[in-house]
């Protein structure tokens, strides 16, 4: 489960492969955090207003090529080095290209930036994501927002806490500017690994930052209708606590699966879940494997759960399709979504009887909205319930909206996945690109 930005406290042996030469680098052990989805999110400093977003994608044509090429996507080319890797799968040396993006202006002074990407890594090779940010002040340093694999047979897909320092900390997958200290510009920086002398081609398809500035409130009005009151898409559904007690090695089994449980929905939605050859290693009583299979894919090893967010994106590329994480303003914007055909999987939190219909409270939670009735409430398919068909709930749109949006809950985190010939619909007008 996750659904808000946590600060880590952890064990680190190590920092990061930040600029990776020949020699040993050690990867971080495993960090201890409370369950993901607990504690406040971070929030802008100042009075209330409104939310201020912006999602880029990255242009691999510019920036410094080490190595990389450029075609669909960014690709391994040629080996610029050598270095080495440990955690707990053991020591291994790895060869590695790299790509450094340009300085991107964000437009507003930003407090929060989530990068996300998909990829193509197979087995034999790893990518590692970083951002570094521009304040006031200057740089600062390089920090890693995510080493990702698809397989958990090379590294152990992990974020890196233990990070922080007087610029900025990573939370997660979230690089969260220490106070007096918003974000500017920034810059991100791909890492391709492989083994060494390998024809393994590790490719990324798509990577993409969204920054952000959420004042604190502490309620937000209800938002105007955005055309898609009536419509309601046929995504499939799946209940994560159909598989409490599954495979506990993963955040404890199905009751913290929300996350990969939503990207699974969206994923049977687009035709591209896993099958039953990805799925064989699956217990053949469990009612979906494919749910069991999202969360061993996008099990975050050093915050120990399958909640982070990049990583179930990600998790979705692989299977062919984009996706990334932004911020939504209103449910009036969600529509636009909707209406598109896209459903859109969100985060929130929510004290019991906040979210009439839902009967239960949460620090941080993943649903995925599929629709809206004939006068505006919210459908959402909310995997927290007894069983498959339990899973489709009516949601007040103000009571949704309000512990979706507010400052306390995740300040309108969603994911957007979908195939990459579905285009999504313009971004609201007259306002910064958010998707």
């Amino acid at each position: 489960m996750r659904g808000l930005t946590v600060v880590l406290s952890t064990a680190l042996i190590a920092t990061t492969i930040a600029a990776p030469v020949a020699g040993s680098v050690v990867g971080s052990v495993v960090g201890s955090v409370a369950a993901r989805g607990k504690g406040p999110s971070r929030t802008g400093e100042g009075p209330s207003g409104a939310v201020n977003v912006v999602y880029d994608r990255a242009v691999f044509g510019s920036g410094t090529a080490e190595g990389t090429a450029t075609g669909d996507g960014l690709s391994f080319a040629s080996a610029v080095g050598v270095t080495s890797y440990t955690d707990a799968l053991g020591s291994r040396t790895w060869e590695y290209a790299r790509w450094t993006g340009p300085e991107r202006p964000v437009g507003f002074p930003a407090t929060e930036l989530i990068a996300s990407w998909t990829a193509d890594i197979p087995p034999g090779s790893w990518m590692q994501v970083e951002a570094r940010a521009r304040h006031a002040s200057g740089l600062t340093k390089w920090y890693v927002m995510g080493r990702w694999a698809y397989g958990d047979g090379d590294i152990r897909r992990t974020s890196l806490p233990g990070q922080g320092d007087a610029d900025a900390t990573v939370a997660v997958d979230t690089l969260v500017a220490a106070a007096g200290k918003r974000i500017n510009a920034y810059q991100l920086r791909l890492t391709l690994y492989r083994t060494p002398g390998s024809a393994v081609t590790p490719r990324v398809r798509t990577l993409g930052a969204m920054a952000s500035y959420v004042p604190e409130r502490r309620s937000v009005p209800v938002s105007p209708g955005g055309g898609a009151w009536g419509t309601e898409l046929a995504v499939p559904r799946r209940s994560q606590n159909v598989h409490q007690g599954h495979y506990p090695e993963w955040d404890g089994g199905g009751r913290a699966w929300c996350s990969p449980t939503s990207t699974t929905m969206v994923l049977g939605y687009w035709g591209k879940w896993p099958g039953a050859q990805d799925t064989s290693w699956v217990e053949p009583s469990d009612p979906n494997p494919e749910v069991d299979h999202a969360a061993r894919h996008t099990y975050d090893h050093a915050y120990k759960g399958a909640g982070n967010w990049p990583f179930n994106t990600a998790y979705a590329g692989h299977y062919g399709l984009d996706g990334f994480i932004t911020r939504l303003r209103s449910l009036t914007e969600l529509e636009r979504l909707i209406t598109a055909g896209v459903p859109v999987i969100t985060s929130q939190s929510f004290r019991k009887g906040e979210l009439p219909g839902a009967g239960y409270g949460t620090n941080g939670h993943i649903m995925v909205v599929v629709g809206f009735t004939a006068t505006g409430d919210v459908i959402a398919h909310d995997p927290a319930s007894s069983g498959n068909e339990a899973v489709r709930r009516v949601y007040p749109r103000a009571a949704f909206e309000n512990v979706w949006l507010r400052s306390s809950s995740s300040g309108g985190i969603v994911y957007v996945v979908h195939p990459p010939g579905h285009a999504l619909p313009a971004p609201a007008p007259g306002l910064p690109a958010n998707w």
